[in-house]
């Protein structure tokens, strides 16, 4: 959600003066947050839903199912950090702002894979047509994000990429490990999993698609709202008032498999182009949104609109879908962590040259 906005009936001078500088530097840094605490939570729970009962028992445990739940949060805990290196590094792994592309000559199919390939993409673009970019102020820019468009879709890969070399390992220390070996890669992927669902979450927020992140900005031929809490509002905002049907949503689940697309399968081997599509299915529905917000149908009064509903829980559970299929595949694609395998191997038999032989007479 946005930034509280307090303000206090009586309060001396410079009290005042500082809060409103206060104020402006939180308005002036974006901050990355789709979905609150409880739409989060609820796209981690339903992905697990999602996954085949041969899926590694252990994320079954309630314990697991707890700490993935509440690691949905974390990303957007992070966001309390007044460290400004942080924030750059942070901040613009929550978004990704397809409608700013053209401004690069850049397109969905055409970007670079590699996260610093494509910010060379982005220099080079600003070098060459300077007078397409605005200055940038660097008092509104302490984070030094400005001149970004956001990394989700690098950031979702990563992250899928972390899980199944996690799954790696795991698998190595189950054949040849020690328990606490074992213990230690199991958390790990329960916190990879945890972690990349708020990504994966985020994603299917489309105010995380698109410059009008938080009310319609330039041109607005259509009159759409330029309410600076809309983001907020339909992070949770709505859905708070109204509520979720788990049921339904779970209902509304197919079990996770090779990720689907607009109602094709799409090959699971380039996971950045299934994740840019997945953010360009998202991006589509900018317009959608505000134009239920337009036609009063997200207001909150009244009765509440199904049409509104449906799509923002439509939303949540596209999220939880592609998150399951996610999961899954990294689990599924997780190659043998050879160079582990041997030294696994080295050390048991060191251990087995130490073992004392038996008394004469003694079964070993």
């Amino acid at each position: 959600m946005d930034a509280p906005f307090f303000k206090p009936a009586t309060v001396r001078s410079h009290v005042w003066n500082l809060w409103i500088v206060a104020s402006l530097l939180l308005l002036s840094v974006r901050v990355g947050i789709a979905w609150d605490y409880e739409g989060h939570r609820t796209v981690n729970q339903l992905a697990l839903q999602s996954l085949p009962t041969n899926y590694p028992s252990f994320v079954f445990t309630p314990e697991a199912r707890e700490r993935i739940a509440f690691l949905a949060g974390e990303p957007d805990r992070w966001r309390n950090s007044q460290d400004q290196t942080f924030r750059h590094f942070n901040n613009p792994d929550h978004y990704f702002d397809l409608d700013e592309l053209a401004l690069f000559d850049l397109a969905p199919s055409v970007v670079k894979p590699f996260r610093y390939d494509f910010v060379g993409q982005l220099a080079l673009a600003r070098a060459a047509h300077p007078h397409r970019f605005p200055p940038i102020d660097p008092l509104k820019d302490l984070d030094h994000t400005k001149a970004l468009v956001g990394f989700l879709p690098w950031t979702i890969t990563e992250y899928h990429g972390k899980l199944k070399s996690a799954f790696s390992y795991l698998r190595e220390f189950e054949q040849a490990g020690q328990r606490d070996e074992i213990a230690n890669a199991r958390r790990n992927v329960v916190d990879l999993m945890g972690l990349m669902g708020h990504f994966v979450g985020d994603g299917a927020q489309p105010l995380h698609t698109t410059k009008h992140y938080n009310g319609w900005v330039g041109d607005n031929p259509n009159r759409f709202t330029t309410n600076r809490s809309f983001h907020s509002w339909i992070d949770g905002g709505y859905l708070q008032k109204f509520g979720m049907d788990q049921d339904a949503l779970r209902r509304g689940l197919r079990p996770a498999g090779l990720p689907k697309l607009d109602g094709a399968t799409v090959s699971p081997t380039n996971i950045f182009s299934v994740v840019m599509a997945y953010l360009s299915k998202s991006h589509r529905q900018v317009e959608p949104l505000y134009r239920l917000d337009k036609e009063g149908k997200l207001s909150g009064q009244g009765e509440m609109s199904k049409e509104a509903h449906d799509f923002l829980t439509q939303q949540i559970l596209a999220a939880a879908q592609m998150l399951g299929d996610l999961w899954l595949t990294a689990w599924q694609q997780a190659p043998p962590d050879a160079y582990l395998r041997s030294a696994l191997a080295r050390r048991n038999l060191v251990k087995e040259r130490e073992v004392p032989a038996p008394p004469p007479g003694q079964k070993p």
